[in-house]
């Protein structure tokens, strides 16, 4: 809270000047007009309303979320047209979406010869998931990878222990990027070492969340770790009023060298590897891959870096080709695909993704989520799977962090529930893993949560798995914390009339939680 409160402070008196410069200046403005200022702005924001509900109508959206729009703006034109200009129109994003594109055209293509070779291995095998994956792979510009190794963690406090053991063979670089970090035994005892490597040479940088980090990071512990040589970036600062505030960076990238990547849920702070209590048990999951592959997170983070630093990473070949060992694109441990989601993007990949896999699957389809907040397409490809026979499992949290998310989320049960989707929440306590899995051949695992912002509005990364061996190690978690869960049934709970009509109202302004 006292980190929260000293960022408003700093920026209250910006905040102060700007609203009294707007004040004074539709002041001046309404003496000129002879008092007609508040008619014509009226007037203007009206064309506007029609003008935004018309674009919202005919573009290629989510329905949901062009539904809410539409309504906030023909039943409040100016106060919804303001809004939606403000927050809901991607071209809000533009500054965003201009540097990273500027640092997108100064990098190579992160591209494989063989990628095209290996679409074409998968689609003779199935045909529909490769066409699948082959979309992913041309819409997000990243290859797919012969598996090198790759490894699974059930929990943060599993995939912490690694981390150590391969900062400290750091010899080249080490690029951090995660949503949330926090002063504790997790973040003091990486940083500690990742000061040692840069007084050795290696080149350190970190990259965060400015609001993600608002209540866990402040100025002066990045003051405090500069001074070490560690580089430091804020993704997207937060100005309050000049802050896009929707399009966060919820990534969790860790590379070493080119040789070594982490990803997954976690999140660099004490409770995710269950050092600090705050929701009963922390259920996360990740994964640590060598290989090509690495080399995928290597460039979604330079392509990140560089866009918002002015200390940019410089393009060489020991960055773009470590020398990884060949031998290990012929281990016959399957194929990998890491990419990641951009809210700039017309197409929202994990949720086109989700809603595929759901679609092809003839056996199963498990996932992990820490919340349920489904688009319609989604909602509907849940449905319609567990309808025609394949068996859905959705693994929610028995403890929720967030209580009117969690709330919100169990209002999709009944409808699930009766199609015939299974839903088991988590007896010990909070589940953040972000994962799918399904048919015992493909399975992804990243940072993107069955909601809206991941779904829609955030930076996410997501690795696609298929036919290799840490797919067996997810579906065994999987498998064993539905032991330590309870299924829920339709009539579990029963509210009243007025609950029932709050959930509907949640439900209709969901795309704004």
């Amino acid at each position: 809270m006292k980190k929260v409160l000293g960022r408003v402070l700093i920026v209250l008196p910006a905040i102060i000047l700007q609203i009294a410069w707007y004040v004074l200046i539709m002041g001046v403005l309404d003496n000129l007009l002879g008092g007609y200022l508040g008619d014509i702005v009226s007037v203007i924001f009206t064309i506007l309303a029609i003008i935004f509900v018309t674009e919202l109508v005919v573009k290629r959206d989510e329905s949901s979320y062009k539904l809410l729009w539409v309504i906030l703006i023909v039943a409040f034109p100016v106060f919804g047209a303001i809004l939606y200009f403000f927050v809901g129109n991607k071209k809000t994003g533009r500054v965003l979406k201009k540097k990273l594109e500027e640092s997108m055209k100064s990098l190579p293509v992160p591209e494989d010869k063989a990628s095209k070779r290996y679409l074409e291995d998968i689609k003779k095998d199935d045909l529909r998931l490769g066409q699948t994956l082959e979309h992913v792979s041309e819409s997000t510009r990243f290859p797919v990878y012969k598996n090198g190794t790759s490894k699974y963690y059930p929990l943060g406090e599993d995939m912490f222990a690694d981390m150590i053991e391969d900062l400290k063979k750091a010899k080249s670089y080490i690029y951090v990027e995660y949503f949330i970090i926090q002063s504790g035994k997790f973040w003091d005892t990486l940083t500690d070492i990742m000061a040692e490597k840069a007084r050795a040479g290696v080149d350190v940088r970190v990259m965060y969340d400015d609001l993600g980090c608002i209540a866990t990071y402040s100025a002066d512990e990045r003051a405090a770790l500069e001074k070490k040589g560690i580089k430091l970036v804020p993704f997207n600062p937060f100005f309050m009023i000049k802050s896009q505030l929707n399009n966060r960076d919820h990534r969790k990238i860790m590379v070493i060298d080119g040789k070594v990547a982490y990803s997954g849920g976690v999140n660099i702070a004490d409770e995710y590897i269950n050092e600090k209590v705050v929701y009963g048990k922390w259920k996360d999951i990740g994964f640590r891959i060598t290989g090509e592959a690495v080399m995928s997170y290597a460039y979604m983070f330079v392509e990140f870096w560089n866009a918002f630093s002015d200390d940019k990473i410089e393009i060489t070949d020991e960055l773009v080709n470590p020398g990884v060992s060949r031998h290990m694109m012929d281990s016959g441990n399957g194929f990998i695909l890491p990419y990641y989601d951009s809210p700039m993007r017309e197409e929202h990949t994990s949720n086109e993704l989700f809603t595929e896999i759901l679609s092809s699957a003839t056996d199963y389809v498990w996932f992990y989520t820490p919340y349920l907040i489904l688009g319609d397409a989604l909602y509907d490809a849940f449905i319609r799977a567990a309808k025609r026979g394949v068996d859905v499992r959705i693994m929610m949290p028995g403890i929720p962090d967030k209580k009117m998310v969690y709330r919100l989320s169990r209002s999709y049960y009944d409808d699930l529930l009766k199609a015939g989707v299974k839903v088991v929440e988590y007896d010990p306590g909070f589940v953040h893993a972000k994962a799918f899995i399904a048919d015992d051949k493909v399975a992804g695992i990243g940072t993107v949560n069955l909601d809206y912002r991941s779904l829609f509005l955030h930076f996410e990364c997501n690795a696609i798995f298929y036919k290799a061996d840490i797919i067996e190690d997810l579906k065994r978690d999987l498998i064993d914390a539905e032991k330590q869960s309870t299924e829920r049934f339709i009539g579990d709970v029963q509210h009243s009339v007025f609950y029932r009509f709050g959930n509907k109202i949640l439900r209709l302004i969901a795309p704004l939680l």
